[in-house]
């Protein structure tokens, strides 16, 4: 290291001193322990300048080649093709030795681009339950003119890859080609079937999703005792600082609703009290105030309970949360305020997000319908939210109809020591005193279809995100270089170490 960027470390850890020391008083510490905090953050942020200058590993280079090439090929509905990134994909496991028999490039006759990659690794046990390993590789539509970096070429700067898909989820799914690389190259032969099924269509499942499409035509293709997803990654703070490492068992139930008014409408100059647009403003007022039942099931509870440890700040009403059976209404309200994430776990949420009326500037509305889009808790079905949908708007004339086909509901699926274990001994070496915090998603992945269909699966990446979530689904995505390499790292451990266990 330079001694410009010793000098730089040393300001940083002069900063951080100061701001552990202030934290400390306000909680009432002793000034005696911040010494080996302020050794533990100096270690960190030169391990971490460290990282960003040392040059690649050769099979770090061989896996950034792979990763550039995935997510360079464009997979968007509108333009792509996931048929020609499975392809690619396939061509990298036929040249490390993977017989043509073990990789399938598979598509619908009346879909050729949406082609999705089936491949797998023979264990030694054929009574073993194979391993899933599962990714999605088509991506959200991504407009050049808004954002910084052309959007389907990886750039690399300040320690960030740059692309649309460059943590959603081509980060994954590259690890998991490479995975099965290298695997292959140590001459590794698991005690159980390791799949991977790299598939097409989970941004825009309303249209055509892969995974329901191989559940349906190649099963064979996911047939697994569990499954490896998505869904949950690491969290760091504003600095980059590892807060926890997330876990996720269950996912919301993804829906949307179709509102409607209509009335006579007329000219302008004589408006009606009934005003369509001016009576669904109201009613979906009404909707955002709403706060849906407060609700813990087995795992949000294990969520809160763990991230009070890592969050001194708001610890009592975390504890006040999980404390009890019943959850204290006064924390979560204090906590759904500090944290929308927060309050999409321990609740259903529904809120407008399309609004379409009217028919000329001079006349009354005769037409009005809105998109509500919900995350509904696991247990609740879809008729009993637009239920509860239709009280709160409190408006018989405004009908209310579920969009598109209902996706599966199922319960999340048990985070057994024969799961977590591995995780835990794998995190707890690559970094020390990270707690390892069971999730629920509020969001929705293919993991919905999977875990449906009896295969329980599990959202874990290893991957450690900003705050902000890396600007998945929008402008300029990102993943930091280092957690993408230890994400690497990390799931290749786990897969190893889930291969050697009943």
């Amino acid at each position: 290291m330079s001694s410009s960027g010793g000098a730089m470390l040393e300001a940083m850890a002069r900063r951080a001193v100061g701001a552990v020391a202030n934290t400390l008083r306000r909680h009432g510490a002793t000034s005696i322990v911040v010494a080996p905090i302020v050794v533990a953050i100096f270690a960190f942020d030169a391990s971490r300048a460290e990282a960003q200058t040392t040059p690649l590993r050769p099979d770090q280079a061989a896996f950034r080649d792979l990763y550039e090439e995935l997510v360079e090929t464009n997979t968007t509905l509108s333009e792509g093709s996931c048929t020609l990134a499975s392809e690619r994909m396939a061509a990298r496991l036929l040249a490390a030795g993977y017989p043509a028999a073990d990789v399938r490039v598979l598509a619908p006759a009346d879909r050729p681009r949406d082609g999705n990659l089936s491949a797998v690794l023979r264990g030694s046990d054929p009574s073993a339950a194979p391993m899933l390993l599962l990714a999605h590789i088509d991506v959200v539509e991504a407009n050049r003119a808004d954002w910084t970096r052309d959007p389907f070429t990886l750039i690399e700067e300040d320690g960030y890859f740059y692309a649309r898909g460059a943590t959603d989820d081509k980060a994954q799914a590259a690890v998991w080609v490479d995975a099965l690389i290298r695997l292959k190259a140590q001459g590794f032969v698991p005690r159980r079937d390791i799949k991977i099924a790299l598939t097409c269509g989970e941004e825009t499942a309303d249209t055509w999703n892969g995974v329901e499409w191989l559940l349906r035509e190649h099963p064979d293709a996911l047939q697994a005792g569990f499954a490896l997803n998505e869904g949950a990654g690491g969290q760091l703070d504003a600095e980059g600082n590892r807060i926890a490492l997330n876990v996720q068992a269950g996912e919301k139930l993804y829906q949307d609703y179709t509102l409607e008014l209509t009335n006579p409408g007329g000219h302008s100059a004589r408006p009606r009290k009934d005003n369509a647009i001016a009576a669904m403003s109201r009613a979906l007022a009404a909707l955002g105030d709403h706060d849906f039942a407060l609700e813990l099931n087995p795992v949000t509870r294990a969520y809160f309970a763990a991230v009070a440890d890592a969050s001194p700040q708001y610890a009592a009403d975390l504890r006040a949360l999980t404390a009890t059976d019943t959850p204290d209404p006064a924390a979560a309200a204090r906590l759904s305020e500090a944290n929308p994430v927060w309050n999409a776990t321990m609740r259903t949420t529904c809120i407008p997000t399309l609004i379409d009326g009217g028919h000329a500037p001079n006349a009354q509305p005769q037409r009005v319908t809105a998109n509500v889009n919900c995350r509904i808790l696991p247990g609740h079905t879809i008729e009993e939210t637009r239920a509860e949908i239709a009280r709160i708007l409190n408006n018989a004339a405004i009908s209310i109809t579920p969009l598109g086909a209902p996706d599966p509901s199922s319960k999340p699926p048990v985070l057994s020591p024969a799961i977590i274990d591995p995780i835990r001994e794998i995190a707890g070496r690559m970094w020390p005193g990270v707690p390892v915090v069971p999730t629920m998603s509020t969001g929705a992945t293919d993991g919905r279809f999977i875990n449906a269909a009896g295969i329980p699966t599990y959202g874990v990446t290893g991957m450690f995100a900003d705050p902000d979530g890396g600007g998945a689904h929008g402008l300029n995505e990102r993943i930091r270089v280092r957690s993408l390499y230890e994400g690497r790292d990390f799931l290749f451990d786990l897969v190893k170490a889930y291969t050697a266990r009943p």
